[in-house]
C-alpha cells in the first residue's frame, strides 16, 4: 500500500508538466491567431518566402509557423501526461492514443521546416547569377510542397494526431480521472479538426469552416484540460 502511495506521489511532477503545457499550448494557440490575422499566413510562392524573409526575419518567420516547430514537440509531454492518467482504467486505448500521438508527431516534424528557409534566404539574398536564383527558387518551391502543411508525412501525421487526440478524448469520458465536460469538449474539438484534414482533399471550403470552428475550441479545451492536470496533482499528494 505505501508502495502504491509513494508511486501515485511520485506521477504528480508529470501532471504538473502536463497542466503546464496546456498553459504553455493555450498561449501559442492564442499567439498563432493573433498573427494570422496581424501578419497574415505563409506566402503563396517561393519568391514571396525569401523575399520576405529577407526583409523582414522576425515576421518572416512568424509567419512561416516557426512557433508551430518550436511547441508542437510538448504534445510528446502531453500525451505522456495523459497516458499515465489514463493506463490504470483504460490501458489498451490510452496505450494505442499514445503510440499513434508519438507516431504522428514524429512524422510532422520530420518535415522541411522555417530552418530549410533560412538557409535558402540566406543564399538567395547573395545570388547574383540568374541561374543561381532560378535553382534556388525550384529548392524553395520544393520546400514549399514538402513542408508542415502541404507534404504527404505533414498529412498523415496530422490525422494521427488528431485520430490519437480523438481517441484520448473519448477514453476520458470512460474514466473519473478528468471531467466529463472536458471530455466533450475534446470530442468535439479533435473529432471537428479530423474532419476538416480529411475534408481538405475534396471540399477545402467546409475544411476551413471546420478548422476556424475546431481551432476556436482549442481555446476552451486547454484550460480545462489544464485545470484537470492541477487538480490531478493535488489530489496525488492526498493519496
Amino acid at each position: 500500500m505505501n508502495e502504491f502511495k509513494t508511486s501515485q506521489k511520485d506521477w504528480r511532477s508529470l501532471y504538473i508538466i502536463g497542466g503546464v503545457v496546456t498553459v504553455v499550448l493555450l498561449i501559442y494557440s492564442l499567439a498563432t491567431m493573433l498573427i494570422m490575422f496581424g501578419a497574415g499566413g505563409p506566402p503563396a510562392t517561393a519568391q514571396e518566402i525569401l523575399e520576405m524573409l529577407h526583409q523582414n526575419r522576425l515576421i518572416g518567420l512568424l509567419r512561416l509557423d516557426a512557433l508551430t516547430t518550436l511547441v508542437i514537440p510538448l504534445y510528446y509531454l502531453l500525451f505522456l501526461s495523459l497516458f499515465v492518467a489514463l493506463r490504470k482504467t483504460h490501458e489498451v486505448g490510452a496505450t494505442i492514443a499514445l503510440l499513434l500521438s508519438c507516431t504522428g508527431l514524429t512524422l510532422f516534424l520530420a518535415t522541411p521546416s522555417f530552418i530549410s528557409w533560412m538557409v535558402l534566404s540566406d543564399k538567395f539574398a547573395v545570388a547574383t547569377d540568374e541561374a543561381q536564383k532560378t535553382l534556388l527558387l525550384a529548392a524553395g518551391e520544393s520546400i514549399l510542397a514538402t513542408d508542415l502543411w502541404h507534404s504527404s508525412s505533414a498529412f498523415v501525421g496530422g490525422l494521427l494526431m488528431q485520430t490519437s487526440t480523438l481517441l484520448i478524448s473519448l477514453v476520458m469520458l470512460r474514466s473519473d480521472t478528468f471531467s466529463k465536460l472536458t471530455a466533450w469538449v475534446g470530442v468535439v474539438t479533435h473529432g471537428l479538426d479530423l474532419a476538416h484534414i480529411l475534408l481538405m482533399l475534396i471540399i477545402p471550403s467546409v475544411a476551413m469552416l471546420l478548422m476556424i470552428v475546431g481551432g476556436t475550441l482549442y481555446l476552451v479545451w486547454f484550460p480545462m484540460l489544464g485545470r484537470d492536470f492541477f487538480r490531478l496533482a493535488k489530489r496525488s499528494v492526498t493519496q
